[in-house]
Parts: C-alpha cells; sequence; structure tokens
C-alpha cells in the first residue's frame, strides 16, 4: 500500500482543489481519495507515505494525437523518411515515449504512421513494449498506418515531393484506392493490432499540392472505411480540415475530426448534433516553423493558422466535445502541454481544457478506468506545482509522475 499526500488534488468532475490531496495506491488501483475524516486514515495503513509537499495532483493527461515514430532527437526531417529504417524508428521512438510520460502524459493515441515500414505497425509493437515493462512510456491507442489515397495527404510522394519510385508505400502501409482497396487496408490494420483507424479526408498545411481543405476521399470511401471499423468495434480519426470536408466525414460516421482548422458554423453544428469529437491541435498555429518551406505551404500556412486560432472557440462555444491532442512532433514530444496553454490562451476556460485532456479524452476512446483522481480507477497521477486552474501553464512543470502505481518522476 502507498499513499500520496500533496497540497491538493483536482476533482475534474466538481471542478474543486480538495485540500489536502491524499490518495492511496494499491496495485495499479487507487483504493482511497481523500484525508482523515473522509474515508481514509493516513498512517498505519499504509506501507509508505509519499510526501509530495505543496503539489497538487491531478489525473494523468492525455495526447489524443501524436506519432512517437517520429520526430526527436536525431531525426534530420526530410531526410530520415528516406534514410531511417523501421528499428532506428523504433528506438528513437523510446526516446520520445519517455519524455510524453515525464511531461505527465500517461495515456496517448498514436495516430497513423506514413513511413515505410513493410507494413509492421510499429506503434502496436511499441505499445506492447511499453505494457510488457520493458520501456517507460505512455498507454498507446496505436492506429497503425493513416489510411490515404495515391496522393492524399500523408501519402509521402506528395507530402515531400519524391519521385514516383522513391517511399512509394503499399496497400498494408495506408495507400489505397476505391471501395475495396480502403476496406482491405482498413482490415489489415485491425489484423495487426490497430485499435482505432485514422484517415485523411482532406488535405493540410503540408501536402504540396491541392488546396488544404480539398476532400480526398469520396463519400463511398469514407463510408466503407467507417463501415468496417465500426463492425469492429474500432472509431475513425480523420484528418480533415476544410468545412465540406468535415461535413463529408461527420456524415460518414467518422467519429472524431483532426485539427478541423477551416470548420465554419454549420459544420461546427453537424458535429455537435452527431457527437463528433475534436482534436484541435492549435498550438500548430503558433509553434509550426514554416519559414523554410515552399511558398505554397507559407501561403497555405497564412490562411490556416489563424482560423486555426478562432475555430476551436466557436467549436466550443457551440458544443462541440474537445479533447487535447498536439500533433507531435509538430509540437516537441514533451511539449505536450503547450496545447493546453494554447486552448486556455484561445479562450477556453482552465477546468474544461483539463477535461478535454482527462475525462473527455477517456471519452473518446472509449474506457472508464482513468481520467480522474477516483477509487478503483487507474492510478495515473501527475503533480504540478500550483493551482491549474489559477494558472494552466503549472502544466508545463510536472514533478510527479505515476503511471499505473509506478513512480516514473517527473518533467523538471
Amino acid at each position: 500500500m502507498l499513499t500520496l499526500r500533496a497540497a491538493g488534488l483536482l476533482d475534474v468532475d466538481t471542478g474543486e482543489i480538495v485540500r489536502p490531496g491524499i490518495l492511496r495506491v494499491e496495485g495499479d488501483r487507487i483504493v482511497g481519495v481523500g484525508g482523515v475524516g473522509a474515508g481514509v486514515a493516513v498512517g498505519e495503513s499504509s506501507d509508505e507515505i509519499v510526501e509530495l509537499g505543496d503539489l497538487i495532483l491531478l489525473p494523468g493527461l492525455m495526447d489524443m494525437e501524436v506519432n512517437l515514430l517520429m520526430g526527436g532527437r536525431g531525426e534530420t526531417g526530410l531526410t530520415s523518411s528516406v534514410q531511417d529504417d523501421p528499428p532506428l524508428r523504433m528506438l528513437r521512438a523510446v526516446g520520445n515515449a519517455r519524455r510524453t510520460l515525464r511531461a505527465g502524459f500517461t495515456t496517448v493515441r498514436n495516430l497513423g504512421l506514413f513511413v515505410k515500414t513493410g507494413g509492421y505497425l510499429l506503434d502496436v509493437a511499441l505499445g506492447k513494449a511499453i505494457d510488457a515493462g520493458w520501456i517507460d512510456g505512455p498507454r498507446i491507442v496505436p492506429a497503425g498506418h493513416a489510411i490515404t489515397p495515391t496522393g492524399g495527404h500523408l501519402d509521402p510522394t506528395m507530402f515531400s515531393a519524391f519521385a514516383p519510385d522513391v517511399l512509394k508505400l503499399t496497400l498494408e502501409e495506408g495507400i489505397a484506392n476505391g471501395v475495396d482497396e480502403v476496406r482491405k487496408a482498413v482490415r489489415y490494420q485491425i489484423k495487426h493490432g490497430a485499435q482505432l483507424i485514422k484517415v485523411c479526408v482532406s488535405g493540410g498545411v503540408m501536402s504540396l499540392t491541392g488546396a488544404p481543405g480539398a476532400q480526398h476521399y469520396s463519400t463511398e470511401e469514407l463510408r466503407a472505411i467507417v463501415d468496417e471499423a465500426h463492425r469492429r468495434g474500432l472509431r475513425v480519426a480523420a484528418h480533415t480540415h476544410g468545412a465540406d470536408a468535415v461535413k463529408e466525414a461527420v456524415g460518414a460516421g467518422i467519429d472524431c475530426i483532426e485539427h478541423g482548422f477551416l470548420v465554419d458554423d454549420e459544420a461546427i453544428d453537424l458535429m455537435v448534433r452527431e457527437g463528433t469529437y475534436l482534436v484541435p491541435t492549435t498550438r500548430l498555429a503558433d509553434a509550426m516553423d514554416v519559414s523554410k518551406a515552399a511558398p505554397e505551404l507559407q501561403a497555405k500556412a497564412a490562411e490556416m493558422f489563424p482560423r486555426a486560432r478562432t475555430s476551436v472557440k466557436a467549436a466550443f462555444d457551440a458544443g462541440v466535445k474537445i479533447a487535447v491532442g498536439t500533433d507531435a512532433p509538430a509540437i516537441p514530444h514533451g511539449r505536450n502541454a503547450d496545447e493546453l496553454v494554447a486552448l486556455v490562451e484561445r479562450g477556453l476556460d482552465p477546468l474544461s481544457v483539463l477535461r478535454a485532456a482527462t475525462v473527455t479524452a477517456a471519452e473518446l476512446i472509449q474506457v472508464d478506468d482513468r481520467g480522474r483522481l477516483a477509487e478503483g480507477l487507474l492510478a495515473d497521477v501527475i503533480g504540478v506545482p500550483g493551482d491549474p486552474l489559477a494558472d494552466i501553464t503549472v502544466t508545463q512543470q510536472v514533478r510527479f509522475v505515476m503511471k499505473g502505481g509506478k513512480v516514473y518522476g517527473g518533467n523538471r
């Protein structure tokens, strides 16, 4: 038995900081919450007491869009796309996973490989290694390879302007055209361990040709992807920017829109009616350096980033369900909390942002064993040096990290 004793803890349901913050942990679960007189007596029943001083305890945070197999120390950008083999990517991902966990993010969705792997689902393997305790990292909900059409966003031959025979991906690696192929591509990801499906519905900031909001897959193809995933109990996340593409994606039954920078009121209203989640990745509008990108990409950024700074607040105010996601490494791995700060800067209140990174994220991945500091849930706990309801930037200064009852340290 382990007792954590801190200055306070956040009850994400009531929006209150409970003082003092006391949690009892046995194995990988929280078995008691509160202080003396609140059902938890500190002392004799605990084998160990961890004194955390002035820290405020929060549920482990969640990032609903990362790619741990990309970015990180030693990556060289464009040349890494053609030089890095799968073993090297996996080794680099070990450091990315560790940094993400130490930043206080105990669960992530890894949303869609778009690199040459020979069909191996590297994020599935990474998650298994973490679960086995071989390496430190967050729990991973893997998507395997992103599903995209030839020339679509995340087709590397378009994304990086390679010649036709350079880095050509196979159907197993996510390049699929037509209803039959997209069904097969989804089935392949599920067969080899994907726990959700990522699809590219529109272009993006870094797509070299075409308008960023233009729809890439036909409605029939989108419905086939959703049908295959939903029949197997998996949700579908869609990289989508344009308002019309968002409406088509939501109409096809897609569960979650990634980015959505160019959504309009009609698209937002449809998302509210259908209960579609939004992972806005709004920090990208401030943090992504496109100064060395091609002129057409800089022009896209100039169009999209100002919209990204306002669309998330419009969606939030209308009642769209917001979950936190960073698109790391677009934000460096380990700097995931920058997204929480950006959301508050956009006009969301700190409690709603913290819920977006905990309970709403848990709902999105369809789990009920995390996201709160409550008896019976996983002991995923972080400690920050201050009240995050008063100053959200304390989430960038995580001092204590526990995942599943095991202490992993902190980010500083």
